[in-house]
């Protein structure tokens, strides 16, 4: 039996109370975690409010909370969701920081090297350090994932032990701060104050914490700490907080996760040459000298870096001998934090969601075997000390013994969920009242100007249409032959698929709500990750064709998707009636039924959800003209200075405006354009 210890820690803010399913789903799933059930999943339809209830199971049982998610952009949207639920709490964003990642890998029938080549998004790399500080310093912790945080991270234990502790009235002498700063991996930057550097101006010294988004201003005298505040990095103004006034205390943590402890260090370095001197004799055994001198000039290159500096890229191939592990042990991941944070506030175990289940698991299963394989092609071939395999993500069972408390969520959760559940919680009531659309099935003779006729149908009462396609040419066919017939029809019809860029697509989809087009057409809409409540009919084309777009789980996704709209409907073109059809058709039926009861029973009536079109922050620009409030920040994309609301905007896109802005102010600069540049810099400092 888990006794929760319930502390005033998370505290949920809504404007909303729980309805429809939602509080026995809550109930349910909050009982469970009492009795330490460990594999609990949450059902739910699209549109019933799973994040929602979720929040409300986190602020029940105040559990630290793990939520992953299969991609970045779940993941961010998730940031946001939470963030707004729990305002005064530790929110945190940790996925891959690579906009752009090349492994290290190597090609033997061509005898191709390729070296690691990656491109770290900063503002991601930040919200990845904040996550972790969270988890040392604070018991209210909820962190939206990525499966990244299964992959190797560096021991919570040596990350917590690199701290500086700062206290106004302290002795203490500037040249211990600067070697405490360099020990913990921050960069003197004499120039330029950037993230995760400090600069040294007589007895100031200015740090910017990698995890913050604010810099710290320590003011010495006769090597005594005099002042402490925290600074705008850009202004360098001071920042107005709450913090008490009698004896203002920081702690600054480390930049980087991956730190060598110079007291292990002298251990580790030995155990890498002793193993190294064991490969180069290997090899030369074999006759294979070309392997032997690679991997000999290779490793002692990377010790000579790590004993001089502490750091070298890569140095998490030999995390195996600074950790402490054995061979095969499973290293340190961001799941080993949570359990650090659970010691270090008293708490029995933390909790784990595992958002859109059905892909997620799969995902976390498969990321281990993929490592390897690349792995050992360089460990054979003399580019990497064979400890470097087991820098890797978590085998599956490795994770599964990590989490002890999980709910799995998702629309059409697979099998591994649900027997793992014993049963499912089931949120099949959306709060709007509305139900699971109408299934309608039709042959495919003539399909397309059946298609026609009902998309036109839907265009006079102001409503959307989307049609899936199986594949790419498909999709572009048919838009092109529905284009050529609009004088007629009057339809506007655009395709959406992976071939689009991201910015693109989503112009195309405010473009689709906002009637620019009627109808739009591609080929896995579900993934898209659709909330379009102005859609009230979905097309599947070749719905009887056996495969992956046209399976159960496929199926049940795609019609959700007319789920938003009072009269939604689907309609299947098929010739026969595949199991993976009959199948999907009887769940949405049996879910229909049940909203249908509910309704009546409860005397409610559906409601289509209404939702606000946002204008577009980002803008594109025919010509590279720049106003007084429009600041292009790449070739075709601009911002309005005058319409940037940060609350609005997830982690990446910050990023990507703060880049492009900076770029900007300082070319205003050079041109004296020096009020244009000063309103871009305070733009900077709203969004930083």
């Amino acid at each position: 039996m888990l006794h929760l210890k319930v502390m005033v820690n998370f505290k949920l803010k809504s404007q909303f109370k729980p309805t429809g399913d939602q509080p026995q789903a809550i109930n349910k799933l909050v009982k469970g975690l009492k009795n330490s059930k460990p594999h609990q999943t949450l059902l739910g339809v699209t549109g019933s409010g799973k994040t929602f209830t979720m929040a409300n199971v986190i602020a029940k049982t105040q559990l630290p909370t793990l939520v992953i998610s299969h991609n970045k952009t779940l993941a961010a949207q998730l940031y946001q969701e939470f963030r707004d639920f729990f305002p005064n709490n530790a929110v945190s964003y940790f996925v891959s920081y690579y906009d752009y990642y090349q492994p290290e890998a190597y090609i033997p029938s061509s005898d191709t090297y390729i070296e690691k080549e990656t491109n770290v998004n900063d503002e991601i790399d930040r919200l990845r350090l904040s996550a972790t500080t969270h988890l040392l310093t604070r018991p209210d912790v909820i962190v939206i994932a990525s499966v990244s945080c299964i992959y190797n991270l560096g021991s919570p234990i040596e990350y917590g032990q690199y701290i500086l502790e700062l206290i106004e009235g302290q002795l203490i002498d500037k040249h211990d701060i600067l070697a405490r700063l360099t020990d913990m991996q921050y960069q003197r930057n004499d120039y330029q104050l950037t993230r995760g550097t400090f600069q040294l101006k007589g007895d100031l010294i200015l740090v910017w914490p990698a995890y913050q988004d604010f810099a710290l201003k320590i003011e010495l005298l006769d090597n005594q700490i005099e002042n402490l505040k925290r600074v705008n990095p850009v202004s360098l103004n001071t920042i107005k907080d709450d913090r008490p006034t009698k004896i203002p205390r920081e702690v600054i943590y480390p930049a980087k996760h991956y730190l060598t402890n110079p007291l292990t260090q002298p251990g580790a370095v030995k155990a890498i040459k002793s193993d190294l001197a064991k490969r180069i004799k290997a090899y030369k055994n074999k006759g294979r000298m070309v392997e032997a001198f690679r991997i000999e000039q290779k490793v002692n290159h990377d010790l000579e870096m790590i004993q001089n500096l502490g750091y070298v890229n890569g140095i998490e191939n030999y995390s195996r001998y600074f950790d402490g592990r054995q061979p095969g042990q499973a290293p340190y991941t961001l799941l080993d934090y949570f359990k650090h944070n659970c010691k270090l506030f008293n708490q029995k175990n933390y909790l784990t969601i595992v958002d859109e289940s059905h892909i997620t698991i799969p995902q976390i299963g498969g990321m281990y075997r993929g490592d390897q394989s690349r792995k050992k092609t360089l460990i054979d071939f003399g580019f990497r000390l064979p400890s470097a395999i087991d820098n890797r993500p978590l085998k599956f069972e490795e994770f599964s013994r990590r989490s002890k408390l999980n709910i799995y969520t998702s629309a059409t959760p697979n099998q591994y969920e649900v027997s793992r559940s014993n049963g499912v919680v089931e949120q099949l009531v959306r709060p709007t009242g509305l139900v699971d659309p109408l299934i309608t099935i039709k042959k495919t003779a003539n399909q397309i100007q059946d298609l026609k006729k009902e998309a036109i149908k839907r265009k006079v009462l102001k409503q959307r249409t989307l049609v899936t396609t199986l594949t790419k040419k498909m999709a572009e066919a048919l838009t092109d032959y529905l284009n050529k017939d609009a004088d007629k029809t009057k339809l506007k019809v655009q395709y959406l698929h992976s071939d689009i860029d991201t910015l693109d697509r989503l112009d195309i989809l405010q473009d689709l709500r906002t009637g620019k087009y009627d109808v739009l057409v591609g080929i896995n809409l579900l993934r898209e990750g659709l909330d379009l409540p102005e859609v009230s009919l979905v097309a599947i084309l070749d719905a009887d064709k056996q495969g992956f777009l046209r399976s159960t789980t496929s199926l049940i996704q795609t019609m959700g998707r007319a789920s938003r709209h009072l009269n939604g409907q689907v309609i299947m073109y098929a010739d026969k009636i595949t199991d993976s059809m009959k199948s999907a058709m009887s769940e949405v039926d049996r879910r229909r039924i049940i909203q249908t009861k509910y309704n009546r029973a409860h005397g409610i009536t559906p409601k289509s959800i209404v939702k606000s079109i946002k204008k577009n922050l980002i803008k594109r620009l025919p010509k590279k003209t720049i106003t007084s409030s429009i600041v292009q920040i790449s070739k075709d994309e601009a911002v309005d200075l005058n319409n940037i609301k940060p609350s609005s905007l997830t982690p990446l896109d910050k990023q990507k405006i703060i880049k492009g802005l900076n770029r900007e102010m300082k070319q205003a600069s050079k041109s004296m354009n020096f009020e244009l540049a000063i309103i871009i810099r305070d733009t900077i400092e709203k969004l930083s």
